[in-house]
C-alpha cells in the first residue's frame, strides 16, 4: 500500500510544478522561455499520468483487501 502513496504525493508534487511555474512567469518573476514552458508541460502532464496510476494502484490494493 506504500507505493501507490508514494506514486500519488509524487503525481501532487508534479502537478503542483505544473502549475506554479507558469504563474511565476506570468507575474514575470521568472523568464518565459520556452524550456520553462515546457518543463511546465511535461510536469503537468507525466504528474497527471502518474496520479492516474497511483489511484488505480491504490484502489487495486484496497478491492484484494477487502
Amino acid at each position: 500500500m506504500e507505493t501507490p502513496v508514494k506514486l500519488i504525493i509524487a503525481a501532487a508534487i508534479l502537478l503542483l510544478i505544473g502549475a506554479v511555474l507558469p504563474f511565476l512567469m506570468v507575474l514575470e518573476l521568472l523568464e518565459p522561455t520556452f524550456f520553462l514552458s515546457f518543463l511546465s508541460m511535461a510536469c503537468s502532464t507525466v504528474g497527471l499520468i502518474t496520479g492516474f496510476i497511483g489511484i488505480a494502484q491504490y484502489v487495486a490494493a484496497r478491492r484484494q483487501r477487502d
